[in-house]
């Protein structure tokens, strides 16, 4: 496999053609970004313990019925994916209150939401990422009502299965995003990434931060927490 020209360049990854037709060259970087891409920073070794951990989360979703994009991992910072047309609306899945929904809701630090909450973002980040509702995503012609319903959807299966693997290992998910993406074959799928740069883990025991916002809130070294999940990951599919 050949990497090819340089198609998009995002703010953790660069993503190329290969010389394989409906295969993309996904290359993590070690930039760290919070602000939509305001503040930037290099941080040693992110990039290789994002592609890690996204490697083992998007293998652990295929093996249990998840479709997704994802190929395979072809070295520490490489993955290749199949090529998709990504929807652009961000699915933010909410298990516990945290960041702007505290904020936006006065609602208390960790409350436990039952049911979890979906949100719906346009991908803009000249816009900052605005919130939108079903109604505004469908007036707009960004996603029809069918696609909303497939992403909620999955985003479900999603949150069940990770909440678990992360629950095994002693970490609990707050919340995380996803993105969508069609196929060549016009088929709807999971896309983009599965790492704590778009996820929020609270480790069980100390209550720490194993996530990106460490770096949002300048806590510390990122990829402590980073390794910390990485490592318990790696140990428990090593064990199955």
């Amino acid at each position: 496999m050949e990497k090819g020209s340089l198609l998009y360049t995002g703010k953790a990854k660069n993503v190329y053609t290969t010389d394989q037709a409906g295969i993309l060259w996904v290359e993590y970087t070690n930039q760290a970004t919070a602000l939509n891409g305001k503040r930037k920073e290099q941080i040693t070794n992110k990039g290789q313990l994002n592609s890690a951990i996204s490697d083992l989360l998007f293998k652990y979703l295929t093996q249990q019925g998840i479709v997704n994009h994802y190929v395979e991992q072809i070295s520490p910072v490489v993955q290749l994916v199949k090529q998709v047309t990504i929807l652009p609306i961000e699915v933010v899945v909410r298990n516990y209150a945290a960041g702007h929904f505290v904020t936006k809701y006065n609602a208390p630090e960790m409350k436990h939401l039952v049911p979890s909450v979906h949100e719906f973002y346009f991908k803009d980040d000249a816009l900052d990422d605005p919130f939108m509702n079903d109604e505004q995503i469908i007036a707009l012609d960004i996603a029809t009502e069918a696609e909303l319903v497939i992403m909620r959807s999955e985003a479900n299966r999603v949150n069940k299965l990770l909440s678990d693997i992360f629950k095994k290992i002693g970490i609990t998910l707050i919340d995380f995003k996803l993105e969508f993406g069609y196929t060549a074959e016009q088929q709807l799928i999971l896309a983009d990434e599965l790492s704590p740069d778009n996820m929020r883990l609270i480790d069980d025991v100390t209550g720490d931060s194993l996530d990106k916002d460490v770096f949002r809130k300048n806590l510390g070294d990122v990829t402590v927490g980073y390794q910390i999940v990485l490592d318990r990951l790696q140990k428990l599919f090593t064990e199955k």
